[in-house]
């Protein structure tokens, strides 16, 4: 929860790095929320309304987590546009989002895992 919590508090920072444990565990947390809050509207039976408020609520800091990530990586943060291309970009940027970080300092800022 931790990362998670990190990452919100970072609302729409889109500079530095993100560490893979940072990027992971604030996806599978956002995972696990979507899916609960799908299980209580459809408990309720009510429209989206949940899901949709939420997803509204995470999109920024979604993506720059995801942004930070690919700096990590070494790779511009405009590479989270890849994710967008249907069924193959989504599997190319976890891809990504899964190779380990640039040893040192890169042009993006220095290695958070040495920080």
């Amino acid at each position: 929860m931790y990362w998670y919590a990190h990452v919100l508090s970072r609302y729409a920072d889109f500079r530095g790095r993100a560490r893979r444990k940072e990027y992971w565990m604030f996806t599978l947390i956002n995972i696990l929320i979507m899916l609960a809050l799908v299980i209580v509207q459809e408990a309720a039976d009510i429209a989206p309304l949940l899901t949709g408020l939420y997803s509204i609520a995470v999109v920024v800091p979604a993506l720059a987590v995801g942004v930070r990530r690919m700096h990590d990586t070494g790779r511009s943060g405009w590479f989270v546009l890849v994710s967008f291309v249907p069924v193959l970009g989504v599997f190319l940027f976890a891809i990504f989002a899964a190779l380990d970080s640039e040893a040192g300092p890169n042009d993006y800022g220095s290695n958070p895992k040495s920080a």
